[in-house]
């Protein structure tokens, strides 16, 4: 059953990776999910410490992941026409065959969002910068916050081994 538990946990660590990305999947909630399920096998001990401060620091993150955003186009003179280009910009980004289309998509979307709700073409690519630099800080956060619970995620693995994958 541990066996199990250690592969769900697995893949909601690589979704919360993912998930830093996506803007319909909370990455470090993913992937403190994974953790979660983790402390859940026979083999690695509950330690409710550790899972309630990474709570805490992934709900944080999440809230986090809406305002920054918002900041960084607000700080910028932009629009929720800007912010709403973004994550559209960001969804075609990642659809389109572009290379780096993740990172111009956001950028693209917010400078059409800005333009389309009227702005001139300074304005808007002012608020897209603005837009773009808050996606950018935004998704390092939670890039390396599901990072860094992917590394504990197989540390802990790694250490609990022994007991995790015996028959």
């Amino acid at each position: 059953m541990d066996i199990i538990l250690v592969i769900v946990a697995a893949l909601f660590i690589v979704l919360g990776i993912i998930g830093s990305f996506l803007p319909v999947l909370p990455g470090p909630l993913t992937s403190w999910l994974g953790l979660l399920i983790l402390h859940l096998t026979e083999a690695v001990p509950m330690n409710m410490s550790f899972l309630i401060v990474t709570l805490i620091i992934a709900i944080l993150i999440w809230v986090l992941d809406y305002i920054i955003p918002a900041i960084g186009t607000k700080r910028f003179g932009g629009t929720k026409a800007g912010m709403i280009g973004t994550t559209l910009g960001l969804i075609v980004g990642l659809i389109a065959p572009i290379p780096g289309g993740i990172i111009i998509g956001p950028f693209v979307g917010a400078l059409i969002g800005e333009l389309v709700n009227n702005a001139d073409s300074k304005t808007a690519v002012k608020a897209a910068f603005g837009s773009f630099i808050g996606f950018l800080t935004s998704t390092f956060i939670k890039f390396f916050t599901a990072v860094v619970y992917a590394i504990y995620f197989v540390m802990i693995t790694i250490k609990h081994s022994n007991t995790l994958f015996s028959f």
